[in-house]
C-alpha cells in the first residue's frame, strides 16, 4: 500500500478572472504504516492539497497516484456531524457493517462509552472531535487523511486527544496524512515531516524522526521542536 504525489500546480479564478496559486510543487510518497506530517502556515494550501489526495479536487496539475481499492477515512477541520442522529448512528452511517466488539473498543480508547445515545448539540468540541475520530477509524482505513483534528481545544484536552490518535494509529498498518500548524502535534505523531511554504505551497524540507513514536522522550521532542523552529526562523 502506497500512496505517490507528485502535484505541480493548483489554482483558482476569482469572480473577476484574476488568478490564484495555491500548489507549487508537492511530491512526496507515503507507505502503510507510516504518519506523514505537513507542517505549514494558515492559508498555504494544506486544506486544498488534502482534499486532492482524498480525490475531492481533480482540478490540478500534476499527479496523485493511490491504491484504487484503499478504503478512505477522513477527519475535517470541523466534525461535521449529522445534528438529528446520535453518535452511534453518525458512527454507523459511515461504518453499517462495524461489529458491536470493534465499536465497542473504538468508543473505550476515545472515552466515548457513555455518550452512545448522545446528539452533537448535547456535546462538547471536545467530545464531538471524538466522535469525528471514531468515525473515521470505524471504516478500518488503509488511508487516513486528519486536517487540524486537535484545533481550537485547550492544550491540555489536546494532548489527551493527541494521545488517543497515536493508540488508533498504531492499532492498524495504515498511510496517515496529517496537516496542522501545531508542532506538538507533528512531533508527537508524525514519523515524516513535511514543512510548507507560504502560499502557493511547495514542500521546503522534508524531516524525517528515526525514533519510534512509542520511544520518544519527553526531552527528544522538545529537542526536535526547538530545531523545528529553528528552521522556520532561518526560512529553511
Amino acid at each position: 500500500m502506497q500512496l505517490e504525489v507528485d502535484i505541480t500546480g493548483k489554482h483558482f479564478e476569482n469572480a473577476a478572472g484574476e488568478r490564484h496559486d495555491v500548489l507549487a510543487g508537492i511530491k512526496f510518497s507515503l507507505h502503510a504504516g507510516e504518519v506523514g506530517v505537513f507542517v505549514g502556515p494558515s492559508g498555504c494550501g494544506k486544506s486544498t492539497m488534502l482534499k486532492i489526495l482524498a480525490g475531492l479536487d481533480h482540478n490540478y496539475q500534476g499527479k496523485v497516484s493511490r491504491p484504487a481499492v484503499a478504503r478512505l477515512g477522513m477527519v475535517f477541520q470541523e466534525p461535521r456531524l449529522l445534528p438529528w442522529r446520535s453518535v452511534e448512528d453518525n458512527i454507523r452511517l459511515a461504518a453499517p457493517h462495524i461489529d458491536e466488539k470493534r465499536l465497542s473498543e473504538l468508543f473505550a480508547v476515545l472515552e466515548l462509552t457513555e455518550h452512545r445515545s448522545h446528539f452533537p448539540g448535547e456535546l462538547s468540541l471536545g467530545l464531538a472531535r471524538r466522535v469525528a475520530l471514531a468515525r473515521a477509524f470505524a471504516i478500518d482505513p488503509d488511508f487516513l487523511i486528519l486536517d487540524e483534528p486537535l484545533a481550537s481545544l485547550d492544550d491540555a484536552l489536546a494532548a489527551h486527544l493527541r494521545e488517543q490518535i497515536a493508540t488508533l494509529v498504531e492499532s492498524r498498518s495504515m498511510m496517515t496524512l496529517l496537516v496542522t500548524h501545531n508542532l506538538d502535534d507533528a512531533v508527537y505523531l508524525g514519523d515524516r515531516l513535511f514543512l510548507l511554504s507560504a502560499r502557493p505551497a511547495r514542500i521546503l524540507q522534508e524531516v524525517p524522526i528515526p525514533t519510534p513514536r512509542t520511544r520518544r522522550s519527553a526531552s527528544e521532542i522538545n529537542h526536535i521542536k526547538a530545531d523545528l523552529v529553528r528552521r522556520r526562523l532561518a526560512k529553511i
